[in-house]
């Protein structure tokens, strides 16, 4: 078991829910990112996703577009993301999972990145838009890095095809509530009960919940059904609006804060 295995066991053997907030690298730029990272593992998460910018993120929003392109503009690259990651893993024990593209990744290399990502100390890699069947020596070469692939699986996903995603992911499963791309919506996602039962009649990994989740009210209500939640749109919004670099940092950790805080036990 990894260093996201271990994390999420011990959230649960203390009763709570896992969070798992995600922040696009470089947004407004790595010097904020860097602040950000210790800044909301304090505040409470359990896990970070690091979001790799990339000019066609075609599973995101519009939040998380303008994000990526801040980030583009202010110089950031996958190799300064992981020199990011690689400065600040002795300071930081939280897991850390990289998200993005198969572009982005596999460019660099379906054998070079994952070993790039191991010797910065990388935890999970999610790519949003690589099947594991299209790829299986990419994903093949993270796990022998040590690396967890994280895969995600949607209320459209057929019973063979979930079946076959729920023994191949690494670290958890990745469920992506709603159909469409990311973004903060006011009500939770349909069916969510119905569905999630049948992922956990197949996965024996944990499963943690995304898209659409902005509020503490809205991550306690889907924690009942996962053992974690993903929050990206919602957080990168207010990194977005801040007026300055401490008020960023400062904002998106309070409102971790606020989200973990809706994970825990109450008694």
């Amino acid at each position: 078991m990894g260093r996201i295995g271990d994390r999420l066991a011990a959230v649960r053997a203390r009763g709570e829910k896992a969070l798992v907030p995600f922040v696009t690298a470089g947004d407004p730029d790595l010097g904020v990112t860097e602040a950000l990272l210790p800044a909301l593992a304090h505040a409470g998460a359990d896990v970070i996703e690091l979001g790799v910018p990339w000019s066609d993120p075609t599973a995101d929003g519009p939040k998380i577009q303008r994000s990526s392109e801040r980030a583009l503009a202010a110089g950031t690259t996958l190799r300064r993301v992981l020199g990011l990651v690689k400065a600040i893993r002795p300071k930081l024990d939280v897991p850390l999972v990289l998200m993005g593209y198969a572009n982005s990744f596999l460019t660099m290399g379906e054998r070079h990145f994952p070993e790039a990502a191991r010797e910065a100390g990388v935890d999970g890699v999610i790519t949003v838009d690589c099947p594991p069947e299209e790829e299986p020596a990419y994903f093949d070469h993270l796990e022998a890095c040590g690396v967890d692939g994280i895969l995600l699986v949607a209320p459209t996903t057929t019973d063979p095809r979930l079946a076959m995603l729920a023994r191949r992911t690494r670290g958890f499963l990745y469920y992506v509530s709603l159909t469409g791309v990311t973004g903060a919506r006011e009500g939770l996602p349909p069916r969510l009960a119905e569905n999630m039962a049948r992922i956990r009649a197949v996965a024996t990994v944990p499963v943690c919940v995304g898209f659409g989740i902005s509020t503490p009210e809205q991550a306690a209500a889907i924690a009942a059904h996962a053992d974690g939640v993903v929050v990206g749109s919602a957080l990168v919004d207010r990194i977005g609006r801040a007026a300055s670099r401490e008020e960023a940092v400062t904002e998106a950790a309070t409102f971790v804060a606020s989200l973990k805080a809706a994970l825990r036990p109450t008694h």
